[in-house]
């Protein structure tokens, strides 16, 4: 099966397609990433998205029933150098390329991802139009050319309909445990005890990853899952100790509907704690703007340095949009910055108890130097 990827500079890849026979624009973006191609594919961060990875073997281990994080695949495309013809993981219950065939994504192989992602990091992100159909490449640079990204809500997209109680019977949180000695068991569902769940918290779906109320729910919090579109008032009626903003896709400044409510929110006294799509909600909410990054930050080795206590944690991160530390105003702290760029990775409000991080503390994939970020959310409702 042909593919092609065309980008909107009128550039053409051609390549091997697999999975699904099928087309898709996206905004062309890459991922440094070794591991983790699943927790990728569905993080609803990367809704309206062509993928590409820049690690050459993709699809080696397949694809599982329980590292996912989302309730669907997101990815617009998958881009990759090599696909591997062997599934070779006691846990796979797929492989790669029929976990996207069964999900309606088209996939391309064997073209230059090096190539691709020293044009991205030159020229900046690019949309795109990937197809393993019979399409010329005139039309899929025409395609790639009228795709927008920029300004568009995928928010509305990516966030569950309805309020829902997450993981009320304690069955999907708990984290893996090694199986040792000779004994007989099913060693997917190894797991290691967990604290009762004591705290009330409201946390908003923008595109959350199920590992961050995976995360929520092994630190002690009784989790209430609200829809993007739900209001403050909404919010309140669970009477939450806490409140939990999400990551998400796209542009923070389309969400202005969210933002209005987020600044009620700031106004009640409640403890707050945002990540990523999060971070950048309360920036805005703060009266501070966002930006577009040149080629955003995708991958598990991203350096961010805590300014408070001098620690530099190596962090996961999947984002295309940034605060402006110059819009923000004088009672909100700048705590951790990135070491790469020195753009904005982390806010604290200097008389109110809410704080954020522009990365993933949840990894999944990544490093695990953050994870105590969700402690913190936790001692800080505590102190109150």
């Amino acid at each position: 099966m042909k593919a092609i990827l065309a980008l909107e500079d009128g550039s053409v890849f051609h390549g091997e397609g697999f999975g699904a026979k099928a087309s898709a624009c996206g905004e062309v973006c890459f991922n440094t990433s070794m591991t983790g191609y699943q927790e990728i594919l569905t993080d609803p961060s990367y809704k309206g998205q062509i993928v590409t990875m820049t690690y050459p073997l993709i699809g080696n281990y397949g694809v599982n029933k329980q590292d996912v994080e989302s309730w669907r695949p997101h990815a617009a495309g998958f881009v990759i150098r090599e696909l591997s013809p062997v599934v070779s993981n006691w846990r796979a219950d797929w492989s790669l390329e029929k976990y996207l065939e069964d999900n309606g994504i088209p996939g391309i192989q064997d073209i230059d991802t090096r190539a691709l992602t020293k044009k991205l990091r030159v020229r900046g992100a690019l949309n795109g139009f990937i197809t393993t159909e019979n399409i010329s490449e005139a039309e899929a640079v025409k395609r790639a050319k009228e795709f927008v990204f920029v300004g568009v809500d995928y928010v509305k997209e990516v966030t569950h309909k309805e309020a829902f109680a997450w993981d009320a019977k304690d069955e999907q949180s708990a984290a893996f445990d090694l199986v040792r000695g000779n004994k007989v068991v099913d060693a997917r569902n190894v797991r290691k005890p967990m604290p009762a769940a004591d705290i009330p918290i409201v946390a908003f779906d923008y595109g959350m990853k199920y590992n961050i109320l995976r995360r929520l729910r092994q630190h002690g919090f009784k989790v209430q899952v609200l829809p993007a579109t739900a209001s403050a008032a909404e919010a309140l009626k669970y009477k939450p100790a806490g409140i939990f903003l999400s990551n998400g896709p796209g542009d923070p400044a389309a969400l202005d509907y969210i933002v209005r409510e987020v600044k009620t929110l700031l106004d009640t006294g409640i403890p707050m704690f945002g990540i990523c799509l999060g971070n950048q909600l309360l920036g805005q909410a703060f009266g501070g703007k966002t930006f577009k990054l040149k080629f955003g930050h995708r991958g598990g080795n991203q350096p961010v340095k805590d300014l408070e206590s001098g620690k530099v944690e190596i962090t996961s991160q999947n984002h295309g949009f940034a605060v402006d530390a110059q819009s923000l105003p004088g009672d909100v702290a700048v705590h951790r910055v990135n070491l790469n760029d020195g753009t904005v990775e982390g806010m604290r409000h200097k008389k109110k108890p809410v704080f954020s991080v522009q990365y993933h503390p949840e990894a999944s994939p990544g490093p695990h130097d953050s994870t105590p970020l969700f402690a913190e959310f936790r001692a800080l409702i505590e102190k109150r």
